[in-house]
């Protein structure tokens, strides 16, 4: 039962082969619709067999369970095309898995292929147990206040600039500027930078997203004002500051998702260090060498 379970999980692709070719019979054999029949109340579980393969029977539970398991655009074919292309997989998993004989008779590479993929399934299903439970209010409010909420808005700037080569050239655009001329007009007639065009604009952006050299200036200046020549790895810029205003900080229920999920995540890392200290786990990492991981004739000892 183990090793069709691990079947199950390592035979999508085959499975979702399957059942495409089913779908597109279906597709191009159409024929007149029936009546329906009025539907009994089915009475049926996990348990409930739907094929035996010798003395191997087929569950609806590991029906359901692979069906679950399928990419989306396969969940949305009929239920009766669906059952039947996964049926039909389970027949030719369980044919080939007792192609494997017994477990005595399996590999020792096999054995552990098997108990890994147990493991596996069995701390995936802690952990989706563990992070379906329900998180308290108080704390969902308490990480955002700590993280958004109580924190200072953070200030956007607009601004505009001219990059030119030199310094003497950005000198002159600023005296230029300061008698009079438009700063926006001198930038599409003098700025080489890809901003020219629009008049320097860049834009509104926060502290941090220019380069540091830029940045110290811009975030310090007064709206209106120009500042003298910056010297960048791009050339030397003259900067307009345009106007500034506050970033609006992201809501609780915008961010309530991202929260919810890091309060699960603290919740399970602590009890996996409870569980852990339970256990008194002991790690030797001195007892192989750490390329003994990568020799694979550990299996035919």
């Amino acid at each position: 039962m183990i090793l069709k379970r691990q079947l199950l999980a390592t035979g999508l692709t085959a499975s979702t082969l399957l059942l495409c070719t089913a779908a597109n019979a279906q597709e191009t054999n159409v024929t007149e619709e029936e009546p329906q029949a009025t539907e009994a109340v089915a009475e049926y579980s996990a348990e409930t067999v739907v094929a035996t393969v010798g003395d191997t029977e087929i569950t609806l539970g590991e029906i359901a369970l692979l069906s679950q398991m399928l990419p989306d655009q396969y969940k949305q074919l009929p239920d009766e095309t669906l059952i039947e292309g996964i049926v039909e997989q389970l027949v030719d998993q369980t044919l080939l898995a007792e192609e494997a004989g017994s477990e005595d008779d399996w590999s020792q590479r096999l054995k552990l292929q098997v108990e890994l993929e147990r493991k596996a399934v069995l701390a995936r299903t802690t952990v989706d147990t563990e992070m379906a439970k329900p998180v308290d209010e108080k704390q969902v409010q308490a990480a955002y206040n700590e993280a958004i909420g109580s924190l200072p808005a953070e200030t956007e700037y607009s601004a505009s600039h001219i990059l030119v080569e030199t310094e003497e050239k950005a000198k002159e655009l600023k005296e230029t500027i300061e008698n009079g001329a438009d700063f926006a007009d001198t930038a599409k007639a003098e700025s080489t930078g890809p901003s020219g065009p629009n008049g320097g604009s860049l834009g509104w952006f926060g502290a941090g997203a220019m380069v540091p050299e830029f940045d110290s200036v811009v975030t310090t200046m007064e709206v209106g004002t120009v500042s003298e020549p910056v010297q960048t790895q791009f050339g030397w810029h003259i900067i307009q500051l345009n106007e500034t205003r506050e970033k609006a900080k992201p809501t609780l229920e915008e961010t309530r998702a991202e929260f919810e999920n890091q309060i699960r995540q603290q919740r399970l890392q602590e009890q996996l260090e409870a569980l852990r200290s339970e256990a008194q786990v002991n790690i030797d990492l001195d007892a192989v060498p750490a390329s003994a991981i990568r020799d694979i004739t550990i299996f035919d000892q």
